[in-house]
């Protein structure tokens, strides 16, 4: 709606005048201008089509009022700083996924039930030339946005795709590697304690031999599930080659870390795995160690590992050993 004009205005500027209301009218985005006191000055039509409030119920209204769910101290500081400091202020959907709460235009293109807005606040000089007033600019970018977000979700599923053993769905050995160095290293600094257990299935080229790669590939899923299931938030567990597999346990001390291994071994062979009509079980043999201050690479702590694994397969498999020296 223009805004009324004063009878003393040329023909020439109130055209001016209408043809500009017009424009700000036909705006793909939202206009609002807003007095010192958040008053509503202006409200183009793509508010009062996306919020439903006609621009005769805006003009003069308190934005709060208005939209009492939108973040009042957040903008008003915004708001506020823009008539201080006469400079403009920005605000992205990355910030901020919206400002307000309108349905997205485009929800089968854009992908999202509601629409995400870049805002930008600009301030306004009167004839003394001070900030008499603040626009409000609002862009809907839901495409742009879910499209970033549609991306980054491509790559983060690339990463984990890349880190990951397809057979097993546990972290492949590269990345495995990686978080144990980090893991390694961030010890050696706090001086907090940590464990590494390294396992592998007992006779599995005997099995792989008498049942067939296939079922042998099934019991590595099975291993793979299981370990994805006892591992808590903060370990890491991965396949280290073949039928062994590792388990980062951070804050954990060496018992702590047994009685984990205890329990993933008793869970295994109780385990049934079905295969071709067929009831199959295996077992693990268990090694574990606990970092040391002595230990000068995380390759060191694998070692360990892998030797208290050697005593208990030596024994008769089957057994977690630990690795105290």
């Amino acid at each position: 709606m223009p805004l009324q004009t004063l009878s003393s205005e040329s023909p020439d500027s109130t055209q001016r005048l209408h043809l500009l209301m017009q424009l700000l009218q036909t705006l793909d985005n939202g206009l609002i201008l807003l007095d010192e006191n958040y008053n509503v000055q202006l409200w183009n039509s793509f508010m009062e089509n996306h919020s439903g409030i006609p621009i005769s119920d805006a003009r003069d209204r308190n934005l709060f009022e208005l939209f009492p769910d939108l973040p009042r101290s957040w903008l008003t500081r915004k708001i506020d700083s823009v008539f201080k400091l006469q400079s403009r202020a920005f605000c992205t959907w990355e910030e901020h996924p919206r400002l307000f709460d309108f349905k997205s235009t485009r929800p089968l293109t854009g992908h999202s039930d509601k629409m995400y807005q870049n805002v930008t606040l600009i301030p306004l000089h009167g004839l003394n030339n001070t900030v008499s007033q603040v626009c409000l600019l609002i862009y809907d970018v839901t495409e742009i946005a879910t499209r970033k977000k549609e991306l980054e979700a491509a790559n983060d599923t690339l990463k984990l795709v890349s880190r990951t053993d397809k057979l097993t769905d546990v972290f492949n050995r590269g990345f495995w590697g990686e978080c144990l160095e980090q893991e390694f290293l961030r010890c050696k600094r706090s001086q907090r304690p940590a464990s590494l257990i390294m396992f592998d299935i007992d006779h599995f080229k005997t099995f792989n031999d008498t049942h067939g790669h296939q079922a042998g590939d099934e019991v590595l899923r099975v291993v793979g599930r299981l370990l994805k299931r006892f591992r808590r938030s903060t370990d890491t567990a991965g396949r280290y080659g073949g039928e062994e597999f590792g388990i980062i346990l951070p804050e954990t001390h060496i018992d702590q870390a047994l009685v984990y291994a205890e329990r993933l071994r008793k869970k295994l062979s109780d385990t049934v795995i079905e295969w071709e009509e067929k009831s199959l079980r295996v077992t693990i043999s268990l090694g574990i160690s606990t970092l040391n201050p002595d230990m000068n690479a995380y390759q060191e702590w694998i070692e360990k590992s892998d030797q208290a694994l050697y005593l208990a397969k030596k024994a008769g498999r089957n057994q977690s050993h630990a690795n105290r020296s």
